[in-house]
């Protein structure tokens, strides 16, 4: 008995967190609840206070979504501006030529 024991405190389990859309889905249902008015004060309060943990969450990780989105597109476009830029050079560099005849 004390074996199985310590092999559950040895690992603890640590579910990952709960998507997005399972967040956004879980304060909708919040949202219909306290809109409905059946809840008494303290359970709407707690419920309240749940909500506001998950819409901060569900901002943390669209904050993170265009983080990533943004470092794409800056990515994206410093490789477009240097392969435009080498462009650029080849064509002075060839217009140079013509010239210096």
């Amino acid at each position: 008995m004390t074996g199985s024991t310590r092999s559950k405190n040895a690992s603890p389990r640590t579910d990952p967190p709960p998507s997005f859309e399972a967040q956004l889905a879980e304060l909708e249902s919040l949202v219909e609840a306290l809109e409905s008015g059946d809840l008494e004060l303290a359970e709407s309060l707690e419920r309240f206070k749940h909500g506001v943990e998950l819409s901060r969450s569900c901002r943390a990780m669209l904050d993170a979504a265009q983080q990533q989105v943004d470092a794409l597109l800056d990515d994206e476009a410093v490789g477009t501006d240097a392969s435009n830029a080498s462009a650029s050079n080849a064509d002075l560099e060839a217009g140079s030529d013509e010239t210096s005849d």
